[in-house]
């Protein structure tokens, strides 16, 4: 039994008009202002700056057109959002075409991969001498 497209095509749609939504709150309510939205719990808990930490400054910058200061706040996921966007086309395409989703993006070295990237982010930017990396 076949999928028909338009079903195929409700996973790549709901995670734009997320994305879409969100891009939106984020450019109206500003995050640099105290109280708009909750404190990182990580942040919170321990003192140290996660991997996503200062990303709806960052998020807030880039819709407002201030490129530096969203690199200030969160260079590894500015760097990353071509990525991110690049997997949502892929996966796009492949719905489409109803065929898996298979991309060298997503394959067990690359993803851990990834995950040791977080982990040394997370760590590098919590330590003294790579306070340019802290939001």
């Amino acid at each position: 039994m076949t999928v028909p497209p338009i079903q195929r095509l409700l996973g790549p749609v709901a995670v734009f008009a997320a994305g879409a939504v969100g891009a939106v709150l984020v450019a109206f309510v500003d995050p640099h202002e105290p109280g708009h939205y909750p404190t990182c719990p990580s942040l919170t808990l321990t003192g140290w700056y996660c991997p996503g930490c200062g990303g709806l400054r960052m998020a807030h910058s880039l819709l407002h057109g201030d490129v530096p200061h969203a690199f200030d706040m969160n260079p590894l996921v500015l760097l990353l959002l071509p990525v991110f966007g690049y997997l949502w086309v892929r996966w796009t395409v492949s719905a489409v075409r109803g065929v898996p989703l298979r991309s060298a993006l997503i394959r067990p070295g690359v993803l851990y991969g990834f995950l040791v990237l977080l982990g040394l982010y997370w760590i590098t930017r919590n330590l003294p001498f790579a306070q340019v990396l802290a939001p």
